[in-house]
């Protein structure tokens, strides 16, 4: 089992800032819902510090990150620089951590970026129609399950697709 002790400070920081990123760049592909997003955002941290079985995934959830938006640049720059700090942990990860460990924080990263998709339709009126995942939100978790070399979730993938939720 990994332990947060293996990393220096800087690549702890680097490891436990991965899902947030992820995160925070379906958040930041569309506009409006911030507030619902980081709120789920924070119910699948929360959720998983609950469940955590003592691995360095617990470890993370344990001590999620502030993030520095001035790491990730601008709107402009975070799918550029998103996706390079995702790869950033999950090297670090993978230079360190058991394989089964690696893949529960490629899933976990995963996990929050869809939870922040699903947290509020796009193109709705007054609560009627849209979808709960816009295409601008799909396009950051294909993003992001590519970065993770993963798939999207099945559920995710149905309701960009058909506007279900």
């Amino acid at each position: 089992m990994t332990e947060r002790a293996e990393f220096n400070a800087e690549e702890w920081d680097t490891v436990r800032r991965g899902p947030a990123t992820a995160a925070l760049m379906v958040i930041a592909s569309q506009r409006g819902g911030t507030v619902r997003e980081s709120f789920a955002v924070g119910k699948v941290y929360t959720q998983a510090a609950q469940t955590g079985s003592g691995d360095i995934l617990a470890e993370i959830v344990s001590d999620p990150p502030k993030i520095d938006r001035e790491h990730l640049g601008t709107p402009d720059e975070l799918p550029v620089r998103g996706p390079q700090a995702i790869s950033e942990a999950v090297s670090l990860l993978e230079s360190r951590a058991m394989p089964e460990e690696v893949d529960a924080f490629k899933r976990f990263c995963m996990d929050v970026a869809e939870h922040a998709a699903e947290a509020t339709k796009s193109g709705d009126f007054l609560g009627i129609g849209g979808k709960r995942i816009s295409e601008k939100e799909s396009a950051a978790l294909d993003q992001i399950a590519s970065t993770l070399g993963i798939e999207r979730s099945s559920e995710s993938t149905a309701s960009a697709d058909d506007g279900e939720g």
